[in-house]
């Protein structure tokens, strides 16, 4: 896994879900997980009583969404949940796992093993959770991953899906013969990185008749995305502008984007072994379509994300 993952996390983190996820973000805080449950200072230190399990989350609203739906799994099955919703980056809450002060934190395995160990290279899901296994503090450990995943893509506009018959079955190898005839955008980055048009050309064969330096799937991607400047993006896979403007998502068979599933991060001496069974049955069904779903309503349709997870939680058969 190259350092690419935890710099991918970091810059959607704070740019990557445009001006609307930015805005809801800044609101996140004062609703979902902390409505009715926690509103102290998520940096207080203060540690759990030992009956109540604490669900933490990173500074970004799909952390926050994913916060909510472990917490409130936890409830269904009688555990005593409080939130600390908004924290802060990953060199945050790490720590205030390892202290004990929050219990659960969603996290994406590859991005957590970039920062534990940024030279891993794991070639399946399994490998990359043994290999943060291997570096975690002894404190803490992952739960199952889910299927669902946020991570770097090639996604082509509806004109171009709709132009070359691409759809969401289709794969990024399906671009073989197309590419030449397609400008893709992302960032400055990507035209030089493994992870980026050196992969794409050397792991799919594809060469692109251009590349237009952007952001990191962020607004100045979506928008030329959108206005067919470019053909194809980097955009991240729960990117609610993939819905919106009904983009196409090509699948990525050889994991040249590595891996980013959804995966609970836990303080061991925290969680019965009922509340490890509520998480993983959560993982069980999260894939990344209904993660992009519940992205898309809270980021585009203004929905509280406890509300979002909470009618998920109840569709899955887990409320």
């Amino acid at each position: 896994m190259t350092s690419k993952a935890a710099r991918s996390r970091s810059i959607k983190s704070y740019s990557a879900t445009a001006v609307a996820l930015a805005a809801t973000t800044a609101l996140l805080a004062g609703c979902g997980s902390s409505k009715g449950d926690n509103s102290s200072n998520p940096l207080d230190g203060g540690k759990s009583d030992g009956n109540t399990v604490v669900v933490g989350s990173n500074n970004f609203a799909e952390s926050i969404l994913i916060a909510d739906i472990y917490g409130e799994a936890l409830k269904a099955k009688g555990v005593k949940v409080t939130y600390k919703p908004n924290i802060g980056s990953r060199e945050t809450t790490y720590g205030l796992l390892k202290n004990g002060s929050i219990t659960v934190l969603p996290e994406y395995n590859g991005a957590l093993l970039a920062y534990l160990d940024p030279k891993a290279a794991p070639k399946t899901v399994e490998a990359t959770t043994a290999a943060i296994e291997a570096k975690l503090d002894s404190k803490l450990t992952l739960l199952d991953p889910a299927a669902a995943q946020d991570k770097d893509s090639v996604t082509v506009n509806k004109a171009t899906a709709d132009k070359y018959k691409l759809t969401s079955a289709s794969s990024i190898a399906d671009l073989k013969d197309i590419a030449k005839d397609l400008t893709i955008g992302a960032s400055p980055e990507f035209q030089t990185r493994q992870q980026g048009l050196v992969g794409l050309k050397s792991v799919y064969g594809l060469e692109f008749k251009g590349f237009k330096a952007l952001d990191a799937g962020g607004p100045l991607t979506q928008a030329a995305l959108k206005k067919n400047t470019v053909q194809a993006a980097d955009l991240f896979t729960t990117d609610a502008t993939i819905t919106k403007e009904k983009h196409v998502v090509l699948q990525d068979p050889k994991n040249l984007f590595g891996f980013e599933n959804v995966q609970p991060l836990v303080y061991k001496s925290g969680l019965s072994s009922a509340g490890v069974a509520a998480l993983n049955a959560v993982s069980a069904k999260l894939d990344t379509k209904s993660l992009l779903d519940l992205d898309s309503q809270v980021t585009l349709e203004n929905k509280d994300p406890l509300d979002v997870a909470k009618a998920w939680l109840k569709s899955a058969g887990l409320g």
